[in-house]
């Protein structure tokens, strides 16, 4: 029981920031995020925001802040739904945490799990009354055999109550302004969407197989979200289905969630890194996966999240460059074909991700600088180690060390966005996905992004299509000596590409240089008018 006398409560004294548009999540779990193998806390954490905000996130999604007894569960298993978790601090230092992170201009959304409970009957609710459907059904439809839990029964009045009662607890008492909503393809569907394969046929989606107690669930947590935070509150679904109206209003008929998780891309990764050679790959069938959500319903997209980075799992870095980065990350050592490659493509793929992929950027804490461990919360299977459960901060903070590129890029990749917004805008037109030169040219809002793709070739005077009858300037350059890159652009930087006639159906075009391995993005010349010129300049 937590109860200090209210001379020593703490109080919120930073107002909430307005919902972003251009919405940039840093994922975090406090209690790994740290160089010391310890559990990290709260008041911990709050040195780790200035960091964040440098970066140029606008957002921090905390994990496992609900108690639960199962640490390596990633707080998925949900023992006490209205305890904040106290391995990592008090109740206090939470809402001192939450509270800074609002002075510091971040929205904070929790990882919220409403999908399920844990089953466990001594320190959980399942079983509380001594039945197996008090909160959750019973027999059989009340387990999640794949989870280990238990399963909300959301036709009963009391548990509608008490997960609406617990999501108003964590808005009012500890300041959060949002919700990262786990599981909701298990909500959805009475088969929790287990061996079902979505596609076009909405049979699929609005059939027999349809959860409607929990459909109307989700439409009454969404609906309560926004009355409580008309101008700060938002919702963020995680559903591998791509259910339709699943991010429309709920006076609209739809459920009601701001955003979905772009699920389906980052395994798009892993697949294609994995089994196929660079030289094969289909550029178009990147571009295609990129760009499949729903018209008007806006998605976070992301190269990688937290599954990736647990054990058993590969991150976008492990995939790329794998034990050469024990041995080859050194600035002054010999060089690696295979970590000159993996810097390259880790930044084309993130840029990639960002520009085309959704309306909102997700990065799991330490992915910014390709962190190189996996993460293995502590269990009775590790034999209760936290070797594993640290991220390297200081890694892209070592000045001979290449981690300080990956995490430059990033950083810059941001502060683009930060400037033109162009994940807000809804403008956007792929011109050319070329599968031969592996070359994709897209715009977004003000930016027109040039991928080359391609491990060995590099085009001169390759024509790109784009809409502005004016000239245009390079403000990103991924091959750039700050990013780790070969500097092969810098004649690019201090000049201007005037506009040419139409090509790949857009009115204009430019001829550029494309080295291999490489993507630029260009503005027109008047928005650079004025104010800062170009966005790699930031980092010199």
């Amino acid at each position: 029981m937590w109860e200090p006398p209210p001379s020593e409560r703490y109080v919120m004294r930073h107002a909430r920031p307005p919902r972003p548009a251009n919405l940039k999540i840093y994922e975090a779990h406090l209690g790994i995020a740290g160089t010391e193998e310890r559990i990290h806390t709260y008041l911990d954490f709050k040195d780790i925001l200035p960091r964040i905000k440098r970066l140029g996130y606008n957002a921090l999604q905390i994990m496992a802040v609900a108690e639960h007894a199962n640490a390596s569960s990633f707080g998925y298993q949900v023992t006490s739904f209205f305890a904040p978790s106290s391995r990592f601090g008090t109740p206090d230092e939470l809402k001192e945490l939450v509270d800074t992170a609002h002075a510091y201009g971040l929205t904070v959304l929790m990882d919220l799990v409403h999908s399920h409970c844990s089953s466990n009957q001594v320190d959980g609710i399942a079983a509380m009354d001594g039945t197996d459907h008090c909160y959750t059904h019973g027999g059989h439809k009340g387990k999640q055999d794949q989870w280990h839990a238990s399963l909300f029964d959301y036709g009963k009045y009391e548990v509608l109550r008490f997960l609406l009662s617990n999501i108003r607890w964590w808005i009012e008492e500890y300041g959060f302004d949002g919700f990262r909503f786990g599981g909701v393809t298990s909500m959805l569907y009475i088969s929790h969407g287990i061996g079902k394969h979505f596609g076009h046929d909405y049979h699929q989606y609005f059939g027999m197989d349809a959860d409607t107690e929990s459909g109307t669930y989700m439409m009454l947590a969404n609906y309560l979200v926004k009355r409580l935070l008309p101008r700060s509150g938002l919702t963020i679904a995680e559903d591998f289905s791509s259910m339709p109206t699943l991010c429309r209003a709920v006076d609209d008929g739809g459920f009601g969630f701001d955003y979905n998780l772009s699920v389906n891309i980052p395994p798009m990764w892993a697949k294609l890194l994995q089994e196929q050679p660079d030289e094969t790959w289909s550029v178009s069938r990147v571009v295609k996966n990129l760009q499949k959500r729903r018209f008007k319903e806006p998605c976070i997209t992301f190269a990688e999240s937290h599954d990736q980075a647990k054990a058993g799992a590969r991150t976008l870095a492990s995939n790329l460059m794998d034990a050469e980065m024990y041995a080859h990350m050194s600035i002054a050592g010999p060089e690696s074909m295979v970590i000159e490659r993996g810097l390259a493509l880790h930044k084309m793929i993130r840029l990639v991700c960002m520009g085309l992929g959704g309306e909102g950027y997700l990065n799991f804490m330490g992915n910014e600088f390709a962190h190189p461990d996996f993460v293995d919360l502590p269990s009775e299977a590790n034999g209760w180690s936290l070797q594993n459960a640290i991220r390297r901060f200081d890694l892209p903070q070592a000045e001979d060390l290449k981690y300080k590129f990956f995490e430059a890029f990033d950083e810059a990749m941001l502060a683009l966005e930060n400037r033109f917004k162009f994940m807000a805008s809804p403008r956007y037109f792929c011109s050319r996905k070329d599968d031969s030169d592996k070359v994709v040219v897209f715009e977004h809002g003000d930016c027109l992004f040039v991928f080359n793709f391609h491990p060995k070739r590099s085009y001169t005077e390759y024509r790109v299509g784009h809409s502005w009858n004016e000239n245009m300037r390079v403000v990103l350059d991924s091959d750039e000596p700050c990013f780790g890159g070969q500097d092969r652009l810098a004649s690019a930087h201090e000049t201007s590409f005037p506009p040419l006639d139409g090509w790949d159906s857009r009115y204009h075009s430019a001829e550029m240089f494309l080295p291999s391995r490489t993507v630029q993005v260009l503005v027109r010349e008047s928005l650079l008018e004025g104010g800062v010129t170009v966005a790699w300049r930031i980092l010199q």
